[in-house]
């Protein structure tokens, strides 16, 4: 079992629940982390995330659990393209009935996709940004990406539009629909204070 160097956690505090990661970023990114929730259902996940040199994932593994269930997800990038498989145990529609089906029909959606974003992760923020090196770029700078959200508890995998507009030193402003928060970062890009969703511990 490999030993990584550095740990994170971070509290929610917008319901009972929590994140711990542990990592390895210096060439690229190596992480696993865990988080439990009370959200829209209680849950915890279990994942592994890795990225190359130039912080684009490629290779995302998940397990979610809750009363009565489980599903995981593996999602692997190689050759400019996706591939996602899923599994179930249990019956999380028992649970939470309009939970959506977990991966993506179409996996060829997530063409343009280089970062995952975990549903309410403040640890896979950091992708984009060590990505794109906003954590040192010049106040104003704007970029606009498309991610693959995977959403919890279902692990139902949507791409989606997001933008990131640096405003100052360790302070990104992210944006994704009709959604905005603006993001306080440690001098190597990690999320600080996420409002209305997180704080590190």
């Amino acid at each position: 079992m490999t030993v990584l160097p550095r740990a994170f956690a971070w509290q929610r505090t917008d319901t009972t629940g929590g994140e711990f990661v542990t990592l390895d970023d210096r060439r690229g990114l190596r992480a696993k982390g865990v988080a439990f929730a009370a959200d829209n259902s209680l849950y915890s996940c279990r994942y592994e995330l890795h990225t190359d040199e130039a912080w684009a994932s490629t290779r995302f593994e998940v397990a979610v659990e809750g009363a009565g269930w489980l599903r995981t997800l593996r999602m692997e990038r190689a050759a400019g393209r996706w591939r996602v498989t899923t599994s179930e145990q249990g019956d999380l529609g028992r649970a939470l009935p309009a939970a959506p089906l977990s991966g993506i029909e179409d996996p060829d959606r997530l063409h343009a996709v280089l970062d995952v974003d975990l549903y309410n992760s403040p640890l896979t923020n950091t992708l984009p940004v060590r990505r794109l090196g906003l954590h040192r770029a010049e106040t104003g700078t704007t970029v606009q990406i498309e991610a693959a959200w995977v959403l919890l508890p279902s692990l139902a995998v949507l791409p989606l539009q997001q933008s990131y507009q640096v405003l100052g030193p360790r302070r990104v402003r992210y944006r994704s629909e009709n959604f905005t928060a603006d993001l306080d970062l440690t001098d190597d890009g990690y999320v600080t204070v996420y409002p209305g969703l997180a704080t590190l511990a």
